[in-house]
């Protein structure tokens, strides 16, 4: 089935002049140009998503450096560098990103190798058909579990889960020891 196109190609040499040779990747390539699309937004909405997260993970940060401005006064007095300040809120950042996508790529795998057993309890406990077999042409979810997809995803949230940690420790390094021990 996956070899449709090439298997059309070899066999376009011996078919007799006036024949038209054609495979069904060529007779729905609308459907799969449609399908590469949706791939893409899909990609996009899973990408705002992950912009969401480390939305919450850079608020998460900055509320931890306000919360820690005195401990990090005295430490900057002990002589620990700006450097040596940021770094610990990057690695402390970095970590919930790593465990975090860790846990959204386990559960997403397992979800995706097992739909065709969740789907069904989901619609038993709540009473409702998620694919009526009345209004759409499938009446199953059907996955189809790409790794390269689940990479692309893993590493964009890394990504972003590191971004997310830039300001809030750069905001930690910047803090005054004499300007955050005056009122304590």
């Amino acid at each position: 089935m996956d070899r449709a196109p090439q298997i059309a190609r070899d066999l376009s040499g011996s078919v007799p002049r006036g024949l038209y040779l054609s495979d069904w990747t060529q007779q729905n390539v609308n459907y799969f140009r449609a399908i590469q699309i949706e791939k893409r937004m899909m990609f996009i909405i899973l990408t705002l998503i992950i912009a969401v997260a480390a939305f919450n993970l850079v608020s998460t940060l900055v509320m931890v450096v306000t919360d820690k401005h005195p401990d990090i006064a005295i430490l900057r007095t002990l002589g620990v560098s700006p450097g040596s300040i940021m770094q610990i809120f990057v690695v402390q950042g970095a970590v919930i990103g790593v465990i975090g996508t860790l846990i959204g790529v386990v559960v997403g795998v397992l979800l995706a190798l097992n739909i065709d057993t969740v789907v069904p309890f989901v619609e038993r406990t709540f009473h409702f058909q998620i694919l009526s077999r009345d209004v759409y042409y499938i009446s199953e979810l059907p996955s189809d579990l790409h790794w390269r997809d689940v990479w692309s995803v893993a590493l964009v949230s890394l990504g972003l889960a590191f971004a997310a940690t830039l300001y809030p420790s750069w905001r930690a390094a910047r803090v005054n020891p004499a300007e955050a021990l005056r009122y304590e």
